[in-house]
């Protein structure tokens, strides 16, 4: 299933602006947003269909709910599907809209933490290379991440203000999941039934704060605290079954800066598993349900890596669309 968090849209509610308190939880399906409350109401007063309690509408909640509830919503899914559910409603509120006419959030607006990885080996060499460095022989024997702000989150269309601090504004396509599974110095051949599922992730990068800040020996910090994307939902494991081999998932990476392609990449180059990522992130140390991890950047992912001469770094006005296939379509404006 695709989980969104959504809202219909402001000028129809007759507000200036998104309001969190108003999103809901739905799924998509055909062009439509269904919404998981309304769906559950219609089909209980119109077929019958008892469920022990109500289901989730806010993705934390939905999480942390467990595998329980996620059987649950595929129950309601396919009991919606005998029913023509484009004309369903509720006391006169339709169950589902076109997705032009909601909003979209990050599919989990806080995460409950926010940790990306440094997984891609293409782009950590030509990185270093970049810099005159070779290889660490430590990246090879242990996947590195850092914590980012997971109170900085924004979701697809939201604008990203550049920082008044750099001048070195840079995205970074990636690929992330989301725990839905607590869990304790999980085991790696354990470690993919804790994945609830995979959206796309742009960790936006100020690189001359980041470069600066390294240099020093910690960070980065004010190099990416002020914006990550995530969305534009959250695809769960079992719809990518048919794309797994193993550890690894191939999906196409594509970045586009104001409709040009400039990064291409696959998931499945990964040297660092999701997998090998959460036996790490895991060790003496718990994971919970909302916990997003990163992939890091796919190799050509970035401006950095590919160097000003492909394209100068990002300035207001700029539009940013990351797309991976199967995973949808993220897009953000540069504003001042």
């Amino acid at each position: 299933m695709k989980l969104v968090t959504y809202m219909v849209k402001a000028d129809e509610l007759n507000i200036q602006s998104q309001d969190g308190m108003l999103a809901r939880l739905g799924w998509v399906r055909d062009g439509h947003v269904i919404d998981v409350g309304l769906a559950q109401q219609c089909m209980e007063l119109e077929q019958n269909l008892v469920f022990p309690y109500r289901l989730a509408t806010d993705m934390l909640t939905f999480l942390q709910r467990g595998e329980q509830e996620r059987d649950f919503l595929q129950r309601l899914d396919q009991a919606l599907g005998q029913r023509d559910w484009l004309r369903l409603q509720v006391e006169g509120e339709p169950v589902a809209l076109a997705l032009a006419e909601v909003d979209l959030f990050a599919p989990i607006a806080t995460p409950s933490s926010l940790r990306d990885f440094y997984a891609f080996e293409e782009h950590v060499r030509t990185c270093r290379q970049k810099r005159g460095l070779g290889m660490v022989p430590q990246w090879y024997e242990i996947p590195v991440f850092y914590f980012s702000n997971h109170q900085a989150v924004i979701g697809p269309e939201a604008p990203v203000k550049k920082p008044a601090y750099t001048n070195q504004l840079d995205y970074e396509l990636e690929i992330a999941c989301v725990i839905g599974k607590r869990g304790k110095n999980i085991k790696r051949e354990e470690a993919l039934a804790h994945i609830a599922g995979f959206m796309i992730m742009n960790d936006w990068s100020a690189r001359d704060a980041q470069l600066q800040e390294v240099a020093v020996g910690l960070g980065p910090a004010k190099g990416k605290d002020f914006a990550t994307s995530l969305g534009p939902w959250l695809v769960t494991t079992d719809e990518l079954e048919d794309c797994r081999a193993g550890e690894r998932w191939s999906l196409t990476m594509r970045a586009r800066v104001n409709g040009r392609e400039l990064s291409k990449g696959n998931t499945k180059d990964l040297h660092w598993t999701f997998a090998q990522m959460i036996e790490r992130a895991s060790a003496e140390c718990e994971l919970v349900p909302g916990d997003v991890i990163g992939s890091g950047t796919v190799g050509t992912g970035c401006l950095l890596e590919l160097g000003e001469e492909v394209h100068p770094y990002l300035q207001p006005g700029d539009v940013v669309e990351l797309e991976i296939e199967r995973l949808g379509l993220l897009r953000n404006t540069i504003v001042e």
